[in-house]
């Protein structure tokens, strides 16, 4: 069950606050429903029990609140707005890329993709979902852990007639296997058909904690609703009738032909538009809204504007009956009544939506916690969609073309020639491709947080960390091995053998490549999660031989500044070991390349990056 305490958003300028004190319950078992006007404070008063916005007053979700929950999507299914999706993935690719960071098995996406009707459309992008197939993707991705609780702001908007109803079918079935379901509506109707509970919210504030029946008894008025041709002739005639038999009748004029009476019924409305020739088109009882006072609730493209609920009448008039006559069905003069059981807009057995099952199949048994998770995540989510591909291909390009036309120019050195990086440029391609790669790896998480549906931010968390800077370097030395093996390719081919020969010293500078590359990425990733953009993860890259290197070079160079020659023998020396195959000069070469001023830069840049990462994650767990 969900309880909320005291919830309270953060006063705004000049303007009370959008939640005041707000306490309520969702039982287990129950469908509850948050009902209020747009601007009522619904959607602020799931992101205060979410923890998505700051403020007072507190959630427990089954007597834990969510920041106490080792895994929130296992507990909490949430659904806040569109999907939080790169528009360039895929619908079954998004869901596959959620099943990695939840730990489920692929085929749960399949599972909740034939649930909620998107199995035609599983090879779709997001970017071509109408608002309805957004919603129902979003619903999917609550349902895709099999958690407890499912919290969805307005779930049923941009869905048509019969959409609704599977849906509430659906939230319907989960509350009866057990679960919780708390979701927000506009509309009074909704909120009394769907939920065991309503509760009514009305500028930030409780004012009604009740029963289905007891909201549609107390707070819903029935009326009828008329469409007519003559609307406003028939408005002005059943207001004039109530006037003289001193009757309680009011009469709202809706837009178009239609009419809203209350406090009368068909069979009297109906007699007078009878009595005075008046041609109605439609004529049926309702358990309409909170008044004629309340805001209409927004209706989907194709649903039926103010469909009944239950029974609908219909009466059908002649405007000059002939006197004497026996009507017939369907002559001029007949007066007919039809009752039709249901919704009249529902379509015909055998649509789409009966051969779905109302629920996925529960997990049973969930693996246990690996360190893999976050490592198949970040390349599904790396893998799925097409710009670091695009980004790798440009950066080879660039590279060869760069190299190429150093060869032309002439005076540069082998190894400079190969790895395409004039004097004039702070760093080669393939490092700034790798850098760039390493900032979308957290850049996108913040630009498309499919991670934060139950959180708000991007979970910072070493597990994912380390996830990105294994598949960040892994990726960099790809495309490091990649640029220069093009390079010398498209040098053999334009100029010979001569410019594509490999250096003699090939091992050192290889390793000073390797870091180089290497470094940028992480660089990038390391700035990207600190600063949340990928602009900020690339200007960090750039920083480096730009800012950085200079001051190093300044500090390296200084009259007080001792050299480190020696250095491997002493660490011998002092930790009392004998590194094994030969592994003091690995680390005299690692020495070496960290004190060249680009290395120590490096060096630097990541070592402060990396403390305010942990920094930024140890101040958000403490919040």
């Amino acid at each position: 069950m969900i309880q909320a305490f005291g919830l309270t958003s953060n006063p705004r300028k000049d303007l009370p606050p959008a939640v005041d004190d707000v306490s309520f319950e969702a039982r287990a078992g129950r469908v509850t429903a948050l009902l209020g006007t747009p601007g009522a404070g619904k959607t602020t008063a799931l992101r205060l029990m979410l923890q998505l916005q700051q403020g007072r007053g507190i959630a427990y979700f089954r007597g834990r609140p969510l920041h106490r929950i080792a895994h929130p999507s296992r507990e909490v299914g949430v659904l806040l707005g569109d999907v939080p999706g790169h528009p360039a993935r895929t619908v079954r690719g998004h869901l596959h890329m959620l099943c990695a960071a939840a730990g489920v098995p692929v085929r749960r996406a399949d599972e909740v993709l034939e649930v909620v009707g998107l199995v035609s459309l599983r090879d779709e992008r997001l970017s071509t979902l109408s608002r309805g197939m957004d919603r129902r993707l979003g619903l999917a991705c609550a349902l895709l852990p099999d958690p407890h609780t499912l919290v969805l702001d307005e779930p049923a908007e941009g869905l048509s007639t019969r959409e609704t109803h599977w849906l509430h079918s659906t939230l319907r079935a989960h509350a009866t296997q057990g679960g919780t379901v708390l979701l927000t509506t506009a509309d009074p109707k909704e909120a009394a058909r769907s939920a065991d509970r309503v509760v009514t919210l009305d500028r930030g504030r409780l004012v009604a904690d009740q029963d289905a029946a007891e909201f549609a008894r107390t707070r819903l008025r029935p009326r009828v609703a008329v469409r007519s041709p003559h609307a406003a002739r028939l408005a002005a005639l059943l207001t004039k009738e109530a006037r003289t038999a001193r009757r309680s009748v009011e009469v709202v004029r809706e837009s178009g032909n239609r009419l809203s009476v209350y406090g009368s019924t068909c069979a009297d409305v109906g007699e007078a538009a009878f009595r005075h020739g008046i041609l109605v088109h439609q004529l049926a009882d309702e358990t309409g809204d909170m008044g004629p006072g309340a805001e209409p609730a927004p209706v989907g493209p194709s649903e039926v504007p103010d469909a009944p609920q239950a029974i609908e009448t219909r009466l059908t008039v002649a405007q000059n009956p002939e006197p004497g006559t026996e009507p017939r069905p369907g002559a001029p003069g007949d007066v007919s009544l039809q009752a039709a059981v249901g919704p009249p807009s529902e379509a015909p057995a055998g649509a789409p939506f009966d051969a779905l099952s109302p629920l996925p199949p529960p997990i049973s048994v969930r693996p246990a916690p690996s360190p893999l998770r976050p490592l198949r995540y970040e390349i599904r989510r790396a893998a799925g969609i097409g710009t670091g591909f695009l980004t790798a291909a440009a950066v080879l390009l660039v590279s060869a073309v760069t190299a190429v036309l150093l060869a032309r120019i002439g005076h540069t050195p082998q190894s400079r020639l190969l790895a395409a990086w004039p004097r004039e440029l702070p760093l080669p391609p393939a490092a700034l491709g790798a850098g760039l790669l390493g900032a979308l790896a957290f850049g996108d998480e913040f630009r498309h947080p499919a991670l934060a549906a139950d959180r708000g931010t991007v979970p910072r968390r070493l597990g994912l960390l380390a996830a990105k800077l294994v598949v960040a370097a892994a990726t960099a030395l790809m495309l490091a091995f990649l640029a220069v093996g093009c390079d010398a390719e498209v040098l053999y081919l334009l100029y010979g053998r001569e410019l594509s020969q490999v250096p003699a010293d090939w091992l050192s500078l290889g390793a000073s490549w390797i870091g180089l590359v290497v470094g940028c990425a992480w660089a990038g990733v390391l700035a990207a999660g600190v600063f949340r953009s990928t602009t900020a993860g690339l200007a960090a890259v750039l920083a480096v031989p730009v800012v950085v290197v200079p001051l190093v070079q300044k500090a390296l160079t200084g009259s007080s500044v001792r050299t480190a020659a020696g250095l491997p023998l002493r660490l011998r020396e002092t930790l009392l070991l004998r590194l094994p195959f030969g592994g003091e000069r690995y680390l005299s070469g690692v020495a070496r390349v960290i004190v060249q001023p680009v290395g120590g830069a490096l060096a630097l840049s990541l070592t402060a990056l990396l403390c305010a990462y942990l920094l930024t994650t140890l101040r958000g767990r403490v919040r």
